[in-house]
């Protein structure tokens, strides 16, 4: 079946940030995205600016596509946020233009892979079919164990295709790392923090 987004019923993607080159969020160099807006409210959240449902950067997908491919050495995307599942008919159409090309896609969410599942929308199921390693559920700060590529214990880890399976140790027991990439008047954090990590890295730049 063809995939092919219409390109005169793209849908804009709401971004609240991203990282054009990361090796913290997943195998190999990544370029890293997260999206505005959360139906979810986790404490101890490491970006909860970015919860809020409102404007912050429309993008069209074919436009993001085009950025993401012109990073030399890209190895795959990572999706983050807010939740993108909120925003699955704009991710859809990104993924299947990144479709043809040797991109790894792993995709974090709030939701369950059982309840992303029992939702009649369209535009989920085609998300669920373009991704390669989904990172589901709420993040827990009291079952943050430090390992891997997820946030708490209670996450769970799906390879929904085969393609990063050779991975799949670092994804639950790695050691964590975090990138700080500066910017003319802030600093991005990439990456899982450690436990408490996010406290310390605030006071440091309140303090700078």
């Amino acid at each position: 079946m063809d995939h092919t987004p219409n390109p005169n019923s793209m849908t804009l993607l709401n971004l609240a940030e991203l990282c054009p080159i990361t090796r913290s969020l997943g195998p190999g160099q990544r370029f890293a995205i997260w999206v505005q807006g959360c139906c979810f409210n986790c404490s101890g959240c490491i970006s909860p600016d970015w919860i809020p449902q409102v404007a912050a950067t429309g993008v069209e997908p074919r436009r993001l596509a085009e950025t993401i491919l012109s990073v030399p050495g890209t190895e795959g995307l990572t999706v983050s946020g807010g939740e993108p599942m909120l925003q699955a008919q704009a991710l859809s159409e990104l993924f299947a233009l990144l479709a043809e090309v040797d991109c790894s896609i792993i995709c974090y969410t709030g939701f369950t892979l059982e309840q992303l599942q029992a939702k009649s929308d369209p535009a989920i199921a085609r998300v669920l079919s373009q991704i390669d390693v989904l990172i589901d559920g709420l993040y827990l700060p009291e079952l943050n164990d430090n390992q891997g590529w997820r946030g708490s214990a209670n996450q769970r880890v799906h390879f929904l295709t085969p393609r990063l399976f050779a991975e799949a140790g670092a994804f639950s027991s790695r050691k964590r790392d975090v990138e700080i990439h500066l910017r003319n008047d802030s600093a991005l954090m990439v990456g899982v923090p450690p436990r408490h990590f996010s406290d310390t890295f605030k006071q440091v730049i309140d303090n700078s």
